[in-house]
């Protein structure tokens, strides 16, 4: 599993797949798989020439190390369509079984071909900033988009649009008087009308040459613009559009500003690698996309008020509406948007969560500018890599392959369908479905796609050398200015008689492929019903798989390959991802989307947090148990659940600290002790995106809740836990009812 990953970026849900559609429908978690297209996987082969792709009809896959070999006739036979291909001749003329090309070599079952004569547009950044804000916020956003100016590659294009009542697109030509351009915030805006209004539209606004040299003083590289752009920040001041009284909110047209981004994107450059970042600071009440009026006396919806429609709800559906044709937009240009929301109320992520989720755009939430989630979150974004290339690769498409025997259903993460229907598309459709080719519109190395398939054998194969054959390519356009393909190729063996399926099962995967399985049904269908269907898959799961006698809870002996999927299930009903009380729809937006895109292990420190705990005792940090037997007084522990980063001291060290203990030389081992988790904290913190939220407390402490509302509570205070440890009051069931539940019903005739 784990060489799998490293090779190819890729972990399944089962390593050995059921023969038939029947089989498949017995294992009851999904077949599927977790792909991270642009991970940095060891040997990466990179090669700048074209692909050798099969000729067949509607095929197009690509050479790649599970092709039989003719070595006689110089021909190869694809696994998908079974077609025999002749070999080019420049391969012809040199292979033989001692000299292999490198796409038929094993370890080469990653390939990454830099295409030739395929040159694309710089990065292109078009900066939108919310100024209805108060000034300490509008001053630390302003910081941060000068911070960002100072490490983007200079070739780079950046635009910059600024709104609150009404939206202005600045001009960017240095030896100026400064000039911006006005649009009303009270309408949607088309890339041919935002062309004619900036006097670059032409004949009809059409793209080309003549608009994208008019167009340049709104789009220019960093390294001629960069002096402009600060003064115009250090001089740009509050929205002057008069306060509409005591009582109001501020004006913002936050709709309209994000329609005249994508419009200026696409009159200028369409079908290019262009992020569209919306820095906001409240919600927008002003034009199409509006979430709130603006009365303060009016509070913006909460999920009670969606759920029964009040009248403070009624803005949300048609602003959902508008942003999913925003999105729609964005898709069909390959363009992806950027969400960076600072408030400590609500802003409309809610409503505005499509356009990342639909074009592979980031989403960073934050209390205020000033805090280093928003700060070091926007900072990363610009993060280059040895060769000074951005560590983004822009309007991405993937286009997956299946052999006879099985189809996709579909792909749940930032991206959207293309509507391509092919032989390897499944009649049930999961997440983005009824297709076989996708557009994300930016990823980075941890963006991760979950692949749903379907067997569709109807008789059991019971060949022992039966394989399943998979290939992802994934082309994407280069921050240096190339156009790239990467091609995934991999097989996986059926199941027979001698083999148990289960031995194949991957529990780790298994768990996040769920996870954004019942995310995606959240969208559709009440949580409720999610958590009820969660519960009869985990039931039908274990009673499948596990050893017992029938009504005999005793007798019960789950496999080893099983063990730990019931304790993911358990955290994840408990998670903000499926229960919705006591948090907003904008952190649930946010949660969720977060999920939808993170790499396996970053999903599964989502699911269920990781917990290490520091001792005078234990030497280096240890591992321990998410549960309350954990919370000792004399212990300091650091949680992760990469949202939060939490050092939590027990009532003891607390107590030496507040005598400051750590201040006297007799007690320089107290200090080291304190100073362990704050370094391993510290290095979590430097390498994650988004940046999480730094918390420092102790037992009893305002922000233990961080820690307390993970843990399992198994001493809640009901008389059913131990003795050791903290007591933590809830009405939440511990792990072992839930598991003494799931037992009994599992083995219930």
């Amino acid at each position: 599993v784990r060489t799998s990953e490293s090779m190819n970026g890729l972990r399944m849900s089962w390593n050995i797949w059921p023969c038939s559609q029947q089989d498949a429908s017995r294992i009851v978690v999904p077949l599927g798989c977790l792909y991270t297209p642009l991970k940095n996987t060891e040997a990466l082969q990179l090669v700048e020439y074209e692909p050798v792709m099969c000729k067949a009809a509607g095929c197009g896959a690509v050479l790649n190390p599970c092709c039989f070999v003719d070595f006689r006739l110089k021909s190869w036979t694809c696994p998908f369509c079974l077609q025999r291909n002749p070999f080019p001749p420049h391969y012809a003329e040199h292979i033989t079984e001692s000299n292999l090309p490198a796409e038929l070599l094993p370890h080469c079952s990653t390939m990454e071909y830099i295409l030739p004569q395929s040159v694309c547009t710089p990065p292109v950044f078009i900066l939108v900033l919310d100024i209805a804000l108060i000034e300490e916020e509008l001053e630390q956003a302003k910081d941060s988009l000068q911070q960002s100016l100072a490490v983007m590659p200079q070739n780079a294009l950046v635009g910059f649009i600024t709104f609150g009542a009404n939206c202005f697109v600045h001009e960017l030509v240095s030896g100026t008087m400064p000039h911006s351009f006005a649009f009303r915030g009270t309408k949607e805006y088309l890339a041919k009308q935002v062309s004619y209004q900036l006097g670059f539209g032409g004949q009809g606004g059409n793209p080309g040459r003549q608009t994208a040299i008019a167009s340049r003083r709104f789009l220019m590289p960093v390294a001629e613009c960069e002096f402009m752009l600060n003064s115009l920040l250090d001089e740009l001041s509050r929205d002057s559009w008069p306060s509409s009284g005591f009582g109001r909110r501020p004006q913002r047209c936050t709709g309209a500003a994000l329609s005249i981004a994508l419009g200026l994107a696409e009159a200028t450059y369409p079908n290019s690698s262009c992020h569209v970042a919306l820095v906001v600071g409240g919600p927008c009440n002003v034009g199409p996309g509006m979430v709130v009026g603006e009365e303060l006396a009016e509070t913006i919806r909460s999920h009670l008020d969606l759920q029964k429609d009040k009248p403070n709800a009624r803005y949300s559906k048609g602003a959902m509406k508008y942003y999913a044709d925003l999105a729609s937009r964005a898709v069909s240009n390959g363009f992806s948007v950027d969400l960076f929301a600072c408030s400590l109320d609500q802003v409309g992520l809610h409503e505005m969560k499509v356009l990342p989720d639909k074009t592979g755009g980031y989403m960073v939430m934050s209390d205020s500018f000033s805090m280093s989630v928003f700060k070091d979150s926007f900072r990363k974004m610009f993060d280059c890599d040895d060769q000074g290339y951005l560590n983004l690769g822009f309007n991405g498409k993937i286009e997956v392959f299946t052999s006879r025997e099985f189809k996709c259903c579909g792909a749940v993460g930032g991206l959207s369908s293309l509507g391509k229907r092919s032989p390897s598309v499944a009649e049930q459709e999961i997440g983005e479905g009824g297709t076989c080719h996708w557009v994300v519109g930016s990823m980075d190395r941890n963006t991760t796609i979950a692949f749903y398939f379907d067997v569709t054998n109807q008789q059991a194969n019971t060949s022992s050398d039966k394989h399943a054959f998979l290939q992802f390519q994934t082309s994407y356009l280069h921050p240096s200015g190339r156009k790239r393909l990467r091609v995934t190729t991999l097989s996986h063996r059926y199941a027979d008689a001698s083999t148990d399926v289960a031995t194949g099962f991957d529990q780790e995967a298994a768990a996040v492929i769920m996870a954004r399985y019942a995310v995606f049904k959240c969208e559709n269908e009440d949580p409720h019903d999610v958590l009820r269907w969660i519960d009869r898959m985990l039931i039908r799961l274990v009673s499948k798989f596990a050893d017992f006698r029938k009504d005999e809870p005793s007798s019960f002996n789950l496999r080893p390959e099983l063990s730990i999927f019931p304790q993911f299930m358990y955290h994840l009903r408990r998670s903000n991802f499926l229960q919705t009380f006591g948090t907003s729809p904008d952190e649930t937006a946010y949660y969720r989307t977060i999920i939808l895109r993170e790499n396996t292990m970053n999903s599964l420190v989502m699911i269920q947090p990781a917990l290490l705990q520091y001792s005078f005792d234990e030497g280096p940090p240890q591992p321990v148990l998410l549960d309350t037997c954990s919370l000792k007084p004399d212990v300091i522990l650091l949680m992760d659940d990469f949202f939060h980063v939490v050092i939590w001291r027990g009532e003891k060290i607390q107590a030496w600290y507040d005598q400051g203990y750590h201040e006297k030389e007799d007690y320089a081992n107290f200090k080291v002790l304190l100073q362990a988790p704050a370094a391993d904290a510290k290095q979590i913190l430097a390498d994650r995106f988004p940046a999480p939220k730094f918390v420092q407390t102790n037992a009893g402490g305002s922000q233990a809740r961080f820690v307390t509302s993970k843990v399992n509570p198994s001493n809640s205070g009901m008389g059913d836990g131990q003795s050791d440890g903290s007591t933590v009051l809830t009405d939440d069931v511990s792990l072992r009812v839930f598991m003494e539940h799931l037992i009994r019903l599992a083995v219930q005739s």
